[in-house]
This record gives structure tokens, sequence and C-alpha cells, in this order.
């Protein structure tokens, strides 16, 4: 495995079936919300069943062939970066397009920036970062992909994600020192992202992640499907394709185009006044 990790001697990895970021930003879900979280935590318990790559917290990178690729990416996904951290004040925080992120995140020290959103492509995003989207076409099942952001003193308390339907890639592209003070915790496990290389998780893991150094730290953040054997991968993908149309989704979708069309129309207008 190429990222850093320890490990308790007493783990025991277990995944919850709750999905609480779901619980928290709805106080008073409605029956058909109710029918489609009972559906989502029994496809759950059929994809630690089918799965082709077993349910560890942290995967070694060899079970991905495909990883080593996105590791030589590393140069030109970290020159594409740079151009975009010219303008970090102008990124959105994650919040602010994921209001389910609301239930871990209110503050202003972790932005964002999507090149894919719950399958969505951003086309103008894509078009910055060409070689960082090419790269990305080496993961089967790209779901989400964004430069993930954390500002120095970002803490994010323990959660688990919404659904293990999906894996989580990070790789790291800006890691400003490798200790205690910058880490994520996925189950029992502690690990240590470095620049270049990839981690991979299963975040529907209770996980919680930290900058407590006085640098910013970047990652590159891919969610892809999770390999499943039949019938878990045939109802992994209904219920993507169902959860197009929820709330959750389309209100975050359509909380990125807002954010372009501000993004984009400032550099049109900063490009007009320097040729004026």
């Amino acid at each position: 495995m190429t990222a850093q990790t320890g490990l308790s001697a007493e783990a025991s990895p277990k995944q919850t079936m709750k999905t609480q970021g779901l619980e928290v930003t709805m106080e008073r879900p409605g029956p058909l919300v109710r029918f489609f979280m009972g559906i989502v935590a029994w496809a759950e318990k059929l994809n630690l069943t089918y799965s082709k790559v077993g349910n560890p917290p942290v995967y070694d990178n060899a079970t991905f062939p495909w990883a080593k690729k996105i590791e030589e990416a590393y140069p030109d996904i970290r020159a594409e970066l740079e151009r975009i951290l010219v303008r970090k004040s102008e990124l959105p925080n994650f919040h602010d397009i994921a209001s389910d992120v609301r239930s871990i995140s209110t503050d202003q020290n972790w932005k964002t920036f999507f090149l894919m959103g719950f399958g969505t492509p951003s086309e103008r995003n894509i078009a910055l970062c060409p070689k960082t989207w090419a790269a990305l076409q080496n993961i089967p099942g790209l779901k989400t992909a964004m430069f993930s952001i954390f500002e120095p003193g970002k803490h994010l308390a323990p959660h688990r994600g919404p659904y293990n339907g999906v894996l989580r890639l990070h790789l790291g592209l800006i890691v400003p020192e490798q200790s205690d003070r910058l880490a994520i915790r996925v189950d029992r496990q502690v690990c240590h992202w470095q620049e270049g290389k990839v981690l991979i998780f299963d975040d529907a893991y209770e996980h919680e992640a930290w900058n407590h150094t006085d640098k910013t730290r970047v990652v590159l953040f891919v969610d892809f499907v999770k390999p499943l054997g039949f019938p878990a991968n045939f109802v992994n993908w209904a219920l993507m394709n169902l959860a197009f149309f929820t709330p959750f989704i389309r209100e975050g979708l359509d909380a990125h185009k807002e954010w372009e069309k501000k993004f984009y129309a400032q550099a049109e207008q900063l490009r007009n006044q320097k040729l004026n």
C-alpha cells in the first residue's frame, strides 16, 4: 500500500447501516424518502456480500491496477491545480454545493473545484484541467472528481458517507508535512497523505480528517463505483441512477451551475479590463 497507514491492534472493521448525513439534514423525512432510505439500507447489505474487492476500510492500491496511472499523472495534475489556486478565494465551499455536507462542515475552510459531480461533468472546469480529466478516464465507474482544499485548522468530525456503493480515492497534491497533525482516520486506521500517491478507502466506514498545520492541504478527491457481483451490481446501478433525481443531488447541481456562472463571468470581466 503506498499510503502511510497505522492500524490499531484491536481494530475490527465494521460498517454501520446508517446514513447519518441524511438523518441530520432531514428532520421529518416523508414516506417516499423513508422508503428510499430503506432500499438504500438493503442495498448496502447486498454490496457487502457481493463485493469483488472485499470490504476493508483502506485498500491496498494493488487491488486497482489503474491507480498507478493516476499517480503517474501527478505532475500534470499538480500543475493544473496551481492555476486553479490563483483564484482560490473564489472557489465554493463544499457545503455550498452539497447540502448534506452541512452536517459536518459549515465554515470557510473546505473549498472545492468540481470536474464531475454526481456523474455530471463540469465542461467549463474540465476545460481548465484537460490533463487531469484525461487521467481520470482511467478510473472505471467514475462518479465524482474534484480538488479538495483543506485550509489550516480544518477538522472534519467523525462521520460516514451516505452509501457504500462507491469507494473513494485521494491523490495527494499539496501535503505540507508528514505528521499526525495532518491525517485521515478510516475506522481505526490512521493514514497520511503523500504527494503523488494514491489512497483508496471506503467512506462508508466512520472516518474523520484534519489539517492542524499552518499550511493548505489539497488532494484530488474521487468517488468511483465499487466493483460488485450480480445482483448487487444491478441494484447499485439502479440506485445511482435514481439518486440523480433526489433533491440533494438536483440542488447540488443547480448550486454548482450558479457558482460557475459567477466564476466565469468574473474571469471574462478581468480579461476585458486587461484588453482595455
